[in-house]
């Protein structure tokens, strides 16, 4: 493996400051496990409403398949401008009380993962990094109409606690979030990971409440006091678009019933069970998780469930509120809730997290 320290720049007057020492790193990463947009949401609401400062660049070049995931530019009439290259850098942010925090984000590396968490390892032990706490999404078969799921995970069991309690053993598809976490855990740094869970029918566009939570779960784990109340705002504008579906439509109320019912009786039984664990209590591996998408995805179910609550009215189109099949999906307009019930039982009520 080549020398991780050559994988990124430091900026040497920050990195020799004992303010930049000794604090919570935060981390999402894109490209992976993105349903409802939750990290990109969670990464614009940092940089739009906290101060900040770049801490460290580490070389895209080296870890990025354009050809995969190729990087956008502008063509204004005869010439191209604003060519907007990957990036994957750590900055140093100040939350809504003033504390210093780092927070780690840009794409998922394609390439020598080894390294570039090999490089974060000795960022992180340079910096003396007290806790790393990070987040990714993932799509379920969960309504719009329950409190927001997340599987905590880590070595941190006071973190973790009356989140995800179960304790499975399986084999599953790795992101560079997972191995991180590994060799940070295997370093003997604190490290907690949140996966937050999405309404499958919400997956693909942004949707705010997903957000919301993992920001409070972030900042209940570091005791940072991180901005919500843009993506609370905007929560409000999605319940009134999914409420007017649902409303207008027998079929609709039949969907979300039917996700409630199936929700509530696999929860009923145990406080805060993950949905992604089987009835005997077993992660499904990936073959069993692949194959129950795709079962899913070809049934008739898929399609009606999905149609019924994006579009809604006896499959009639709302004017203005549902795009083009063919529009990019970061212009989509999502539907879904203004706030998450059952807040009382939510992090971030407990003085962990905020609004700024």
């Amino acid at each position: 493996m080549l020398d991780p320290l050559t994988l990124f720049n430091l900026d040497p007057e920050l990195a020799a400051s004992s303010e930049l020492h000794g604090l919570r790193l935060l981390a999402g990463f894109t490209g992976f496990g993105e349903a409802g947009h939750v990290v990109s949401q969670v990464r614009d609401e940092l940089f739009e409403n906290l101060e900040h400062d770049l801490v460290a660049t580490f070389d895209a070049d080296q870890l990025i398949d354009y050809r995969a995931r190729r990087p956008q530019l502008t063509f204004v009439e005869d010439h191209f401008t604003g060519y907007e290259p990957p990036r994957i850098e750590l900055h140093r942010f100040y939350d809504g009380l003033g504390e210093p925090f780092l927070f780690l984000t840009g794409f998922e590396p394609d390439f020598q993962w080894e390294r570039f968490t090999a490089a974060v390892l000795r960022l992180v032990q340079a910096l003396d990094v007290s806790l790393v706490a990070w987040v990714h999404s993932v799509p379920m078969p969960v309504p719009h109409t329950r409190p927001i799921g997340v599987t905590a995970h880590g070595n941190r069991p006071d973190l973790i606690e009356g989140i995800s309690s179960w304790k499975p053993t399986a084999q599953i598809q790795a992101a560079v979030g997972h191995l991180l976490e590994l060799r940070l855990s295997e370093a003997g740094v604190d490290v907690v990971g949140h996966v937050v869970h999405v309404p499958h029918y919400l997956s693909d566009a942004e949707f705010p409440p997903a957000a919301v939570a993992a920001l409070e779960y972030l900042g209940a784990a570091a005791n940072l006091v991180l901005p919500t109340d843009r993506l609370r705002e905007a929560g409000r504008e999605v319940e009134k678009q999914i409420a007017e579906q649902v409303e207008a439509s027998a079929e609709v109320r039949g969907v979300v019933a039917t996700l409630e019912t199936r929700y509530d009786e696999f929860t009923g039984s145990t406080a805060r069970r993950s949905l992604l664990v089987k009835d005997n209590d077993e992660l499904p591996d990936a073959e069993e998780l692949g194959a129950a998408v795709e079962a899913y995805l070809a049934s008739p179910q898929a399609e009606e469930e999905t149609e019924a609550l994006l579009v809604g009215n006896g499959g009639r189109e709302p004017e203005g509120e549902t795009p083009d099949a063919d529009e990019d999906e970061d212009s989509v307009e999502p539907n879904g809730p203004d706030s998450l019930p059952g807040t009382d039982d939510r992090p971030g009520t407990q003085g962990g997290s905020g609004t700024s």
